[in-house]
């Protein structure tokens, strides 16, 4: 039996800034790792690749507000810094 990943631990090296800041990244975060997991069965960041992460902006994003893309691209560029990777994305 495993322990579910722990995204707070995991963004907690790269996250700065105030609390509402650590929480709305936190939460954003959760939900692109949820909407991978259920796509790509994906279950954590570690297994991600830039495929992943472009689909859910492509996907799940596009209907969504110019400011709510940028807020999720903030959090992907923590997520991509953590990893040690450049992903390199086009809105």
């Amino acid at each position: 039996m495993s322990k579910p990943f722990d995204m707070e631990l995991f963004l907690a090296g790269v996250l700065t800034g105030s609390h509402a800041t650590w929480q709305r990244h936190l939460h954003q975060a959760k939900i692109i790792q949820a909407e991978i997991a259920a796509r790509w069965q994906r279950e954590t960041p570690w297994g991600w690749q830039r495929k992943h992460v472009a689909w859910f902006l492509e996907h799940r994003l596009s209907q969504r507000s110019e400011a709510t893309r940028y807020y999720y691209m903030l959090t992907i560029r923590l997520l991509a810094r953590r990893l040690k990777t450049s992903w390199v994305f086009n809105l």
